[in-house]
């Protein structure tokens, strides 16, 4: 077992960047569900990012994160976390509003992650019209269906499954894992990345392309690619436009709909800064479904 600690330079809480709604690829050690206000637990997930795969597990203590894995995982956890991210810099870019300057005081530390992207893929496609509780554990079905088993101080988890793995899933036992009508789009599209098309390729493509780019998967719209976008690829301008961000726009910034994704995305976009507006959009995003507190 490998141990290491990672000193934070500036704002960040672990709980607040897991339990965001942006991933369903972390699970926390102490079995409670996303929501909770007590962060002091392990966080647990996988990696393949040193080739074979390897669990990861992290908490927080003030201002130090400690982590244990079987590899070397400081750099691992620096990108998906997003701690390279200036987020002081990220606020100050944001045009005055009250209410992105709400959700900024409210949940500050809060980081956008940059989960692996076919994980994010799936996990997204599996998203549509779920609970954040089912969705993570379809995600967790998976894994201990198709994943490769990994044995670490004295318990097994299981990788996501690579695009191969899934590939090889029949449809009936994805339906099994409750996938339901999800289960075609997961099997189809890991065959599509299994042959080749990776989502990481769309990679310096604007974002208007990258976005189109994505739709290609079977089961991806719109708003499943700017999720991937924006959690996955670093497209930190992308603005997924859910339920939640529907509300947001009707009651807050009603000039803002054009009555099309892309059009009312764009606007919306702009309006929270360009740049940096899908970190504007993630704190309003979980303010307003928290219920601002």
């Amino acid at each position: 077992m490998e141990r290491g600690q990672i000193h934070l330079d500036g704002p960040f809480d672990l709980r607040l960047t897991l339990e965001s709604g942006q991933s369903y690829l972390w699970w926390r050690e102490d079995g409670a569900t996303y929501g909770s206000t007590d962060a002091d637990t392990w966080y647990r997930t996988t990696t393949r990012a040193t080739g074979e795969p390897a669990p990861v597990r992290v908490r927080q203590d003030g201002d130090t994160l400690t982590w244990e894995s079987t590899v070397d995982a400081a750099a691992v956890l620096r990108r998906r976390l997003g701690l390279e991210d200036d987020l002081t810099a990220i606020r100050a870019a944001t045009p005055d509003d009250d209410l992105v300057e709400e959700a900024f005081d409210d949940h500050w530390g809060m980081r956008i992650v940059r989960d692996p992207p076919f994980g994010g893929l799936i996990s997204f496609i599996c998203s549509a019209q779920m609970r954040v509780a089912r969705i993570h554990g379809m995600q967790q079905r998976l894994r201990e269906t198709f994943g490769t088993p990994v044995t670490f101080d004295g318990e097994t988890y299981h990788a996501y499954p690579t695009p191969e793995q899934l590939a090889d899933a029949s449809e009936t036992e994805l339906r099994d894992l409750s996938l339901g009508y999800r289960a075609p789009y997961v099997r189809d599209t890991a065959e599509m990345v299994a042959g080749g098309t990776r989502p990481e390729e769309v990679r310096g493509q604007s974002y208007e392309d990258a976005r189109e780019t994505l739709t290609r998967y079977v089961g991806v719209g719109q708003k499943v690619a700017d999720c991937v976008l924006l959690f996955s690829l670093e497209y930190l301008q992308a603005i997924p436009l859910d339920t939640w961000i529907q509300q947001t726009i009707e009651e807050y910034y009603p000039d803002c709909d054009r009555g099309r994704y892309a059009e009312t995305s764009s606007a919306l976009r702009e309006r929270l800064g360009g740049e940096y507006a899908g970190y504007a959009q993630t704190y309003i995003f979980y303010h307003l479904r928290t219920g601002g507190e």
